[in-house]
């Protein structure tokens, strides 16, 4: 038999989470418009270069070259709107108390781990039952602290004469646009985790997050 659980995910995550995903999206993308013009990291090792961020093929291939004005007109105005919706999502989680479901707990790294292996495969026992598991707390607070580093790291290489004070304590220009850059990858992983994540969870885990109920089978 199966049962209906109303209200698995409030009406305002839903909400905060679906206006976040096309707006980090599009920062992303912006992003890399801008960083077209000046793309100087690469992973090298005695003077060979392993990986670069990005070759010129890539760029062709999206049509990134000669979009730098475009770029950053998107970036600066979906800064805001990122902004904002992240203020009022972390406002209302501690309004609500859903932060109790998200911030890690004592034990929650260490649990990460037996998440990893269950969704690996190697760990054949039954996770505990709960809204978060540990790996889910620690990433969804991560990306918390990710977006303020973003936040931050951007103010500081948008506007590094006006706010000296905040570039000079995040290392200088150099160092707050790698930490950007750092950051921004970090996202792009964390898409890609996410969504396998939802592939595997599926169909009823991805519409708990757009209904905001979930459909659980009890046995008789």
């Amino acid at each position: 038999m199966k049962r209906i659980v109303d209200n698995k995910h409030p009406l305002a995550i839903r909400w905060f989470h679906w206006i976040n995903f096309p707006v980090l999206s599009l920062m992303i993308w912006s992003g890399l418009l801008i960083y077209w013009a000046y793309d100087p990291y690469k992973i090298t090792v005695g003077g060979y270069t392993l990986l670069s961020f990005f070759p010129d093929g890539f760029y062709k291939a999206l049509g990134v070259p000669f979009r730098l004005a475009q770029g950053m007109s998107w970036h600066f105005a979906f800064m805001w709107l990122f902004t904002l919706n992240g203020i009022l999502y972390v406002a209302y989680t501690f309004i609500s108390g859903e932060w109790r479901y998200l911030l890690p707990k004592r034990n929650s790294f260490r649990e990460a781990w037996q998440v990893i292996l269950h969704d690996l495969g190697i760990r054949k026992a039954p996770l505990p039952v709960e809204k978060y598991n540990a790996a889910q707390r620690i990433a969804y607070s991560s990306i918390i602290v990710m977006g303020l580093g973003s936040l931050l790291t951007g103010l500081a290489i948008y506007k590094p004469t006006q706010l000296w004070w905040l570039t000079t304590l995040l290392g200088g220009y150099e160092m707050a646009r790698l930490i950007h850059f750092a950051l921004t990858i970090g996202y792009v992983l964390f898409f890609i985790i996410h969504i396998a994540q939802v592939v595997k969870a599926g169909w009823n885990n991805f519409r708990s997050m757009v209904a905001g109920f979930d459909v659980v089978d009890e046995k008789a």
